[in-house]
């Protein structure tokens, strides 16, 4: 059965990231976890915090194409000094972003409703320690909200 991305759909996703404690919200298109395609929907509303990581599968490129909105995509070294910003905008300039595996990043909403279409190589595999940035705070570490801070003031 096709499956349409329409406004209703959009709206959807962007109110549950708007009601969740995360602020963002993710809608799968594929159907399981072994899914040798990752294909997705991913609400982020602003003060989601993102917490820096790579994807060290070779076959783990990531395709983020904004659908509305606007974010900001940080890119790191690997001692976690920024080395790039990225303004990404649905109908904007630059309204997507290919991130080869490998890659230090995080993204911030930057406004409220954004959302992105996320695609990588399956299947899906909780992050290892070796893909966690161990120069920032993960989600739910204290010092996290300050770091969030600091990467929206990139853009600013």
């Amino acid at each position: 059965m096709i499956r349409l991305i329409d406004r209703k759909l959009l709206d959807e996703v962007c109110s549950e990231a708007g009601n969740s404690p995360r602020k963002r919200k993710n809608r799968n298109f594929h159907t399981t976890d072994s899914a040798p395609a990752n294909r997705l929907l991913n609400a982020v509303e602003p003060g989601s915090y993102i917490a820096p990581h790579r994807h060290t599968d070779p076959t783990k490129d990531e395709t983020l194409v904004a659908l509305r909105g606007k974010f900001g995509l940080v890119q790191f070294d690997d001692a976690g000094k920024v080395v790039k910003t990225v303004l990404i905008e649905a109908g904007g300039e630059v309204c997507g972003v290919d991130i080869p595996h490998g890659t230090w990043h995080s993204l911030v909403a930057l406004q409220t409703g954004s959302i992105f279409f996320e695609a990588k190589a399956g299947p899906f595999a909780p992050f290892t320690a070796e893909e966690k940035a161990p120069w920032a705070p993960q989600e739910h570490e204290a010092g996290a909200p300050d770091y969030l801070a600091r990467m929206e003031t990139l853009f600013s």
